[in-house]
């Protein structure tokens, strides 16, 4: 009588799939803390991108096929020696190895990043190259061993042949739901909190906890059920082949399609790395839900297969129908949400739970097609595991060429429309190879009429507009004239140059008279009228203040303006430019009417390359640095505000050099500002902030330079002809009109010391995550109120302007107010309302409304608040009413204190004790006035204002 063999237990086989699930939860996790570790060793967001997919899934084809032959030889094994084959006991020690490869991987890592800065460097498709193989190095491994998955749990979980179908979907499916959750976990949750290094480790526990498990479940002897094939294989082979093919096809299919997604949702949403986590993770969990659907089928017929593909082509081609009406899809979704700081993660999920809608049903087709095609082939050969590896290779071979060909390389040439119509082509060849298969096999050339009538249909269709994908819809938070008029009311924006590159999508738009803006992935990056002054500044703010101006770095080269200024100061050398974005280097020629012929000026030299590299590359030293990238919670430019690369700016100056670093206050918050000027304090010995116009701020971090604030230098620099003729072009002629732009001075952030804010650095990248929740806000945020104790004091001592006004023993001219009032209030510098309020001193009300009056006619904007004026100068001791006495109307009047505060003109500590004396509403009047009186004795901020500024 033959021994009935047992088979795996439905509680044992449960346990199994929640530890896949749980192993793809750790694997996505990884894929995002990879995908950050290579942005800093490869320098570009979606060329890190592009090779973490590429690797990954060339590491899961190779662990597919390695971990077939290995199921395949512990099978005949088994059989050969009678005993059960040790397959679970296998994948344990499998899951293991990964864990503790993941243990060590922030050691390997750094060592890799040594090694990288002896690889070439540049723009072209070999430094690319080298970068790949040296990131392969890195995360091949752990991934080839993430391929075991599949063969080896189809062989040891499967009841029988015909469970087997169902059982690798389940797999399958279980594992990518898994991964659903860790692309989103990690994205919007673990790295933030965790670090890169953190994630690292604790997902290495997990695996080593999952490995443990296994091996002890393999540990109970069974035998394998037999999977081999009950019908006569296909000896020819040609259905092997054709369903090969269709497999690899599908995967460089889906993955073109997520990376030109992925570039969509940043036109849609904003290119920040919630978009990149929350558009991954939809996709994976879209194909998680095809796999679990074909699992469930009772019965495959013949046709659902073909019909599943030419269902693919037809989804997607109707997504690229609809893709340019996106960012008005962000955009209508985006006026939905209020922007107070709570509503950030539900307005994340309603975009999940919206991209999901969106590009759920293509996705969720291309998951059905894999286990689809392993049901076809599953009878024409033996050795299930074998064949579910070698199946899983081909098709992540073809995600492999997806990820670098579709997603990367084709965009040397190609735009998004171009190489989704290459993807949608993919899946046409595949749903035309499975169709032959099936209907006509003795017909060799009827794959090819349907290929090429799908293709036919293909060419017909119409390429993106440009300017609706560019225009930046996503930060439009409030509804615009045809918001709710639908997608065809969207005004097309005319567009001088556009280009798809492989690291950004760049246009160049008109927005009015003699100005354009460079438009990188939906974001103005530089406009060459409103941005003048903060790019000129950035460049003659350091050859005023640096030793020597003879060599200059510039990270960034948006319109060229800061690098075409330089270009002409007297003295200088060289310019060097780092740009990673070939469309930006393209547009070049289109600025270089304002900016002194930038892209073809003797002394600028423009390198294609990501900043950080390019600056430890470079063979010297530099007078100057500016760096002027784009906003941090856009993915990838976090790590040039890190503390590492900070350092390294740092040493890459000679003594007496200057780096500039611009940064925003709009859309942004104070925990972003604070995690800022932190780092920049840490590193820099010596740091000073100037202020450009409302909302943009410049910090100088100078080296080893005593006579930097020397106010006779400075002068004297300004003097000459032609620092004197630059500033005389944005409307600076006079030596105060640029003190007023001195916003901290020298050593007043030292004096505050730590905001006591864990660094923003490589490896833990906080700052995104920041800016990310400030971007969604829309507000603007402030600077740490400075304006007390030594940090006042030195402020004070230490203010330029302050120190020029001295000369006129209290008593400045009208002609140097007039001409430090016009500037300030003209390009909205905060200190408008404080200027006018000091000048007012000692006048009478009439004269000081007849100077408002005038400011008002002569086109000062709104954003000068020029009506705070009255109350800045009660706070300069004016004889001034104040009309309101609730406690929560003089904590906003209190604000302006702090807001106002200028280090040139300081307002009186005591006068906010006055301020407080004039309220009437209880304990909390007791309360502000006890407070006020504090710091106007001890000059300290007291605990509740502290808190208020944070």
């Amino acid at each position: 009588m033959q021994r009935e063999q047992p088979t795996i237990s439905t509680l044992i086989r449960a346990i199994a799939l929640l530890l896949t699930a749980l192993t793809g939860f750790a694997g996505l996790a990884y894929e995002v803390a990879w995908q950050r570790y290579l942005a800093t060793l490869l320098g570009a967001h979606s060329e890190a991108t592009a090779a973490v997919l590429a690797i990954f899934l060339g590491g899961l084809s190779a662990g597919y096929w390695l971990f077939g032959a290995v199921t395949r030889a512990l099978v005949s094994r088994s059989r050969a020696t009678g005993t059960p084959p040790p397959l679970l006991l296998c994948y344990g020690g499998v899951e293991a190895a990964i864990g503790v490869y993941a243990l060590l991987f922030p050691w390997l890592f750094r060592a890799a990043q040594q090694v990288s800065l002896w690889l070439p460097t540049g723009g072209g498709l070999f430094a690319f190259a080298a970068d790949v193989m040296l990131a392969a190095a890195l995360i091949g491994p752990p991934a080839v061993l993430m391929g075991g998955t599949i063969p080896l749990l189809t062989q040891a979980l499967a009841r029988s042949l015909e469970d087997a179908t169902r059982l690798h979907a389940l797999v399958y499916a279980t594992n990518t739901a898994g991964a659903f959750v860790g692309a989103l976990a990690a994205g919007f949750a673990l790295v933030p909190r965790l670090g890169l290094d953190g994630v690292a480790r604790s997902m290495g526990v997990i695996n080593l906890g999952a490995g443990a498990l296994f091996a002890l479940i393999g540990l109970r002897r069974r035998d394998v059920v037999p999977l081999a094939s009950r019908e006569q294989p296909d000896v020819s082979g040609a259905g092997a082949r054709a369903y090969a093919a269709a497999a690899l096809l599908v995967g460089f299919g889906a993955m073109t399609c997520q990376a030109i997604l992925i570039r969509i949702g940043g036109l849609a949403l904003g290119s920040s790395e919630f978009t990149f986590a929350m558009v991954v993770a939809a996709f994976v969990l879209s194909i998680a839900i095809g796999s679990l659907a074909v699992s469930s089928l009772p019965r495959v017929g013949r046709a659902v297969l073909p019909a599943a593909l030419w269902s693919t082509v037809l989804a997607f081609g109707y997504l690229y129908l609809r893709m340019d009406e996106a960012p008005y899809w962000g955009h209508l979704l985006r006026t939905y949400f209020t922007s107070h700081p709570e509503t950030f993660y539900v307005y994340y999920a309603a975009a999940f739970v919206a991209t999901l809608c969106a590009i759920g049903p293509a996705a969720a087709l291309s998951g059905a097609a894999l286990p689809l095609i392993f049901d076809a082939v599953r009878e024409e050969m033996g050795d299930l595991g074998a064949k579910a590896g070698r199946l899983y290779s081909q098709n992540t071979v073809g995600s492999l060429l997806g990820a670098l060909v579709g997603g990367y390389a084709l965009l040397f040439w190609l735009d998004l429309h171009h190489v989704f119509r290459v993807a949608l082509a993919a899946f046409a060849l595949a749903a035309a190879l499975v169709t032959a298969r099936r209907y006509l096999p003795t017909r060799p050339g009827a794959s090819i009429a349907m290929f090429a009538l799908a293709v036919s249909v293909l060419v017909l269709l119409p390429p993106w507009d440009p300017g609706r994908l560019s225009a930046g819809f996503f930060r439009q938070r409030e509804p615009l004239p045809w918001t709710y008029d639908g997608p065809q009311a969207v005004p097309s924006f005319k567009t001088l140059f556009y280009d798809d590159d492989p690291t950004a999508s760049v246009a160049v738009m008109n927005t009015g008279p003699d100005a354009i803006s460079i438009v990188v992935n939906g974001k103005s990056d530089g406009n060459t009228r409103a941005d003048v002054h903060t790019m000129s500044l950035a460049a003659l703010l350091p050859a005023l203040f640096a030793d020597r101006a003879e060599r200059a770095f510039v990270i960034g080269y948006g319109t060229g303006i800061t690098t075409g200024f330089l270009a002409e100061v007297a003295g200088m050398q060289s310019v060097t430019v780092a740009e990673i974005s070939s469309g930006v280097l393209a547009a070049a020629p289109l600025f270089d009417y304002a900016n002194n012929g930038a892209s073809h000026h003797p002394k600028v030299e423009r390198v294609r390359s990501d900043a950080y590299r390019a600056l430890l590359r470079s063979g010297g030293r530099y007078d100057v640095i500016v760096s002027e990238p784009s906003n941090p919670w856009v993915a990838g430019i976090e790590m040039l505000y890190s503390r590492e690369f900070l350092r390294a700016a740092r040493d890459h100056l000679e003594p007496g050099g200057a780096y500039v670093q611009w940064y925003h206050l709009y859309e942004n918050n104070n925990r972003a500002v604070q995690l800022v000027l932190q780092n920049f304090a840490e590193v820099f010995d010596q740091v000073t902030l100037w202020r450009s116009q409302a909302t943009d701020v410049l910090l100088i971090g100078l080296k080893d330079a005593p006579l930097a604030y020397d106010l006779a230098r400075v002068e004297q620099r300004f003097a000459r002809p032609d620092l004197r003729a630059a500033l005389a072009r944005i409307g600076i002629h006079e030596l105060p009109e640029l003190l007023v732009h001195e916003g901290l001075p020298l050593g007043v952030l030292h004096a505050a010391g730590p905001s006591g804010l864990p660094p923003h650095t490589l490896y833990h990248p906080r700052l995104s995550f920041e800016a990310g929740r400030g971007f969604f806000a829309g507000a603007a945020a402030k600077l740490p109120f400075l304006g007390y104790g030594q940090p006042a004091q030195i402020g004070y001592q230490r203010s330029l302007l302050r120190r020029y006004l001295e000369r006129f023993d209290g008593a400045p001219p009208p002609e140097i107010w007039d001409a430090m009032i016009a500037r300030a209030c003209g390009v909205i510098l905060p200190h408008c309302s404080t200027l006018v309020a000091a000048w007012s001193r000692g006048k009478h009300s009439d004269e000081v409304r007849a100077r408002l009056d005038a400011l008002r006619a002569n086109g000062v904007p709104p954003e000068s608040r020029l009506d705070l004026v009255p109350l800045l100068r009660f706070f300069y001791g004016e004889p001034v009413e104040v009309a309101a006495t609730t406690p929560e109307e003089l904590e906003r009047q209190q604000s302006v204190y702090f807001e106002r505060y200028y280090h040139a003109l300081p307002l009186p500590p005591g006068s906010l004790a006055t301020l407080w004396q004039h309220c009437k509403g209880g304990p909390a009047c007791r309360e502000g006035l006890r407070d006020a009186n504090r710091f106007a004795t001890t000059r300290q901020l007291p605990p509740a204002w502290a808190a208020q500024q944070r």
